[in-house]
């Protein structure tokens, strides 16, 4: 299975996730791609809206029916494609934020959006979204956002040739799923350590629904959770927020 064999291209949408949703309910191939030129109501992590201006961005989401029910490491497995289709057709090296960002320089670059649907313990589908500025000048970005994220036109002299890098994500990502599917877990969080801007050791800050954790790094486990060690205790955590890397 290919990922990007079928390509649906819409001018508009609320967002290429919810149309997504739609064609995977009707049984539509695995590796069928939703992009549009705009978002109306773009959607990130958290509940949080994705700023999608017309023809400034990648706005794609992919449907995937993975047989493994445990999908959490799929935002970490898309994270690696798209930094590697970056780095093969921009030569740019981007950074990778547990568990969807990808930064250029503390900026946010882009995210990964995963969103499934589930009857009772079957799992349907996976949406995996991807968001990722491209041609925008600081001025194109909301004030209130400006000094935090980036494009890719802001950090290369390089022109962007959307289809190349559009060739090299549907390569990486088919790579990746792959492996994925054939249960190489360890294979896939031990990459997106060895790329991830955190290192083991560094004492981190995390939040999620339940309050703030402060322990040491200790790495990604084979199901793609964040291993901290809170007073000699390691926890995985799967759905939390870096809030700040603390420096002694």
């Amino acid at each position: 299975m290919k990922i990007g064999t079928i390509v649906h291209r819409v001018v508009s949408c609320s967002s290429t996730n919810d149309l997504a949703k739609k064609k995977a309910e009707k049984g539509v191939a695995e590796g069928t791609v939703i992009i549009a030129e705009e978002q109306t109501k773009g959607k990130g992590t958290k509940g949080r809206n994705w700023y999608s201006a017309k023809n400034m961005g990648l706005y794609a989401s992919a449907i995937l029916y993975p047989e493994n029910p445990d999908i959490s490491l799929l935002p970490l497995m898309a994270g690696l494609a798209v930094k590697e289709a970056i780095a093969e057709s921009l030569s740019v090296s981007v950074g990778l934020r547990w568990p969807n960002d990808l930064l250029w320089e503390e900026k946010k670059l882009g995210g990964i959006l995963c969103e499934s649907d589930f009857v009772g313990n079957r799992l349907n589908y996976v949406i995996l979204g991807i968001g990722l500025n491209l041609y925008h000048d600081p001025e194109d970005f909301p004030e209130e956002i400006r000094p935090l994220a980036a494009s890719l036109k802001m950090v290369t002299d390089l022109e962007i040739n959307e289809e190349r890098l559009l060739r090299s994500l549907w390569k990486s990502l088919s790579r990746w799923y792959r492996l994925f599917s054939q249960g190489q877990s360890i294979k896939i969080a031990h990459s997106y350590e060895r790329n991830s801007l955190l290192r083991p050791g560094q004492k981190l800050k995390l939040e999620n629904e339940k309050g703030e954790f402060t322990g040491v790094y200790r790495g990604i486990d084979q199901r793609g959770g964040l291993i901290l060690e809170e007073k000699g205790i390691r926890k995985s955590y799967f759905s939390a927020q870096i809030k700040a890397i603390i420096h002694a």
